[in-house]
């Protein structure tokens, strides 16, 4: 079937387990694609957009049962449970096999099954890799087609003993004789997807939904490569890239980790508010990076779309986005419009007046329920963004001269804060929050860690995580990028924001780039280098001085308060996290605590 034994065996393999009543090998062709679409249009599952406002689009609605990722049922399956650490769910790998063997035993009875060879990356380059995703959903194959390269290119390129990771995907519901398929198949109550980091496995089934059968997306990008990248020193993150030019042509590459809800789709799509300035995107949610001859860290994106969040997504909030999606695109489980075009709560300032709805029902603004579903999910890819960087699929990747780590934090944290070195950037990254609940000025909210913003990513045990990104940073010859701590969103006194946001955090990422080229002043404090109250362009924002030195103090009783929580944090691990770490927390503690007293 191809060229590569290995890969023949584990088809023939899963064949006999699976029992199609068909096999495909995919060719990645736009053929192949349309052949995908009128088989879920015709089974009632897609609908094609009206072509004069969308054209070559379609809607497309899940199970209700079947929405998002489901992390409960998302397990590790390494060979000792320490290995999979305490913010993992580990399952032992014999036991998930038995388990998961016996469920696939002709699960794929009725249906086709796809065997989809994919290249995570521009097929070639050398921080790309190769998977092989067999699945029995036409709407993996379509998705798959449009997120990750697929096709001949890819076996191509693995030939007879290329390495590749096996990726099995089952709906999990097989099709008795004379039966017709639902038009979503899913199988909630058996859902699993799990992972084996030794063998780099990934076993997926009962769901047809995003992650959980997209198996290029986290499973592969991040839960497997992270195992991957810590055997073969370089980074898998959970990550957007970005180019940032400024007005006298000189530019550089970013990379940032925000958890959910931290707007780091629309900083990966920005549209900067200095005159002269651009953003352009390289990816918008993975950064694969290795080290090149140079020393220097090296980063692609390892995706080929946007696999975005609908809601909340506007003109407004990220037009580059809205852009991207005037064709060509897959919008599953948002609104339809009364002229077959598509809508989701954020993309209009006001609602139509008359919808239907994710599910299928007629809808009006006072019909108290959602049109679109809070998980809603567009598809489409990253050539169609306007502000995609003409060396997104380069080959050997671009050079990353900065990270940004961030969280949702109405109080302590400033609105930047450089690292000192790579050790303390790592320590930024590791204590990385969200408070889940509001915070008054000065308190500190209910946090929610979400280290690198890899806490539902990390494919082995964070602390060990931890170590190898102090690994990383101890590579021989290295030139490391540096590390910024990063808050758009601080609070004052009544609760509002301080920082504007959106196309101003340009302002923040003019002085990350000056800084990378060691023009930018900063004043050494307690927690790290921090801006000047002049060092940021503050020019026609209306803020205050107030406002200004609450984005910029360092709030020294927070901190403190802030210091047993990260404790206790630490501990949660047991003895695996760094000791590097640890003298980071000490360190911290110490010049705060001088601080305190010098002002006392």
């Amino acid at each position: 079937m191809t060229q590569n034994p290995r890969l023949n065996r584990w088809i023939e393999e899963i064949k006999t387990l699976c029992e199609p009543d068909a096999l495909v090998l995919c060719d990645g062709s736009p053929e192949e694609y349309n052949r995908m679409m009128t088989a879920l249009t015709d089974a009632g599952v897609a609908k094609p957009l009206n072509p004069g406002l969308r054209p070559n689009s379609y809607l497309v609605r899940s199970d209700p049962a079947d929405v998002a990722r489901v992390e409960s049922r998302t397990f590790i399956c390494s060979a000792q449970e320490a290995d999979a650490g305490p913010t993992n769910h580990w399952a032992d790998p014999d036991q998930m096999r038995s388990t998961l063997t016996d469920l696939f035993k002709g699960c794929m009875r009725g249906r086709t099954m796809y065997v989809i060879p994919f290249s995570m990356g521009p097929v070639g380059s050398p921080i790309a890799h190769i998977g092989v995703e067999i699945s029995d959903s036409p709407y993996v194959v379509a998705s798959m087609h449009i997120m990750t390269r697929v096709g001949r290119a890819v076996l191509a390129e693995l030939g007879t003993d290329g390495a590749f990771v096996p990726c099995l995907h089952s709906v999990g519901q097989p099709i008795p004789d004379g039966a017709t398929s639902a038009p979503w198949p899913c199988n909630p109550e058996n859902l699993y997807v799990a992972h084996f980091p030794e063998t780099r496995e990934i076993w997926s089934f009962g769901s047809g939904y995003g992650g959980n059968a997209l198996l290029g997306k986290k499973c592969f990008a991040l839960r497997i490569a992270s195992a991957m990248a810590r055997q073969e020193g370089w980074l898998a993150e959970h990550m957007l890239i970005l180019k940032l030019t400024n007005a006298a042509g000189e530019y550089r590459y970013v990379a940032g980790a925000f958890p959910s809800a931290c707007g780091k789709t629309n900083l990966a799509m920005l549209v900067p508010s200095i005159p002269g300035w651009t953003v352009e995107t390289v990816g918008d949610d993975i950064c694969w990076m290795k080290f090149g001859e140079d020393g220097q860290l090296y980063a692609i994106n390892p995706e080929a779309g946007f696999f975005g969040v609908a809601p909340g997504t506007g003109m407004d909030t990220n037009p580059n986005a809205m852009a991207a999606l005037h064709g060509n695109c897959i919008f599953t489980n948002v609104a339809e419009t009364e002229d077959g075009d598509i809508w989701w709560e954020g993309m209009t300032p006001e609602p139509p007046a008359r919808l239907t709805d994710w599910l299928g029902n007629p809808w009006t603004p006072d019909s108290g329920t959602p049109a679109a579903h809070p998980n809603a999910r567009f598809t489409v890819s990253a050539a169609q963004c306007p502000a995609i960087a003409d060396e997104w699929e380069d080959l050997k990747g671009v050079p990353i001269s900065a990270i940004l780590f961030g969280g949702r934090r109405a109080s302590v944290v400033p609105l930047v804060n450089e690292a000192k070195d790579w050790a303390q950037g790592t320590f930024f990254g590791s204590i990385v929050a969200s408070e889940k609940t509001a915070a008054a000025a000065g308190k500190i909210g209910e946090l929610r860690r979400d280290p690198m913003a890899m806490l539902p990513f990390c494919g082995y045990n964070m602390a060990d995580y931890w170590q190898h990104w102090i690994n990383i940073g101890q590579t021989p010859g290295a030139k490391l990028p540096k590390i910024f701590y990063v808050n758009w969103f601080r609070k004052d006194d009544s609760g509002g924001f301080v920082w504007p946001g959106f196309g101003e955090n340009a302002r923040v990422l003019e002085w990350v780039f000056e800084r990378c080229l060691g023009r930018a002043e900063a004043i050494d404090t307690p927690i790290g280098r921090l801006p000047t109250l002049t060092g940021i362009n503050f020019a026609n924002l209306d803020l205050t001085d107030d406002a200004i030195s609450t984005l910029l103090k360092v709030d020294v009783g927070g901190w403190l308060a802030e210091i047993p929580l990260i404790e206790a944090y630490y501990e949660s691990f047991g003895e695996k996290v760094p000791d590097a770490l640890w003298e980071q927390l000490a360190s911290l503690k110490q010049r705060l605590l001088a601080s305190a007293e010098h002002s006392a």
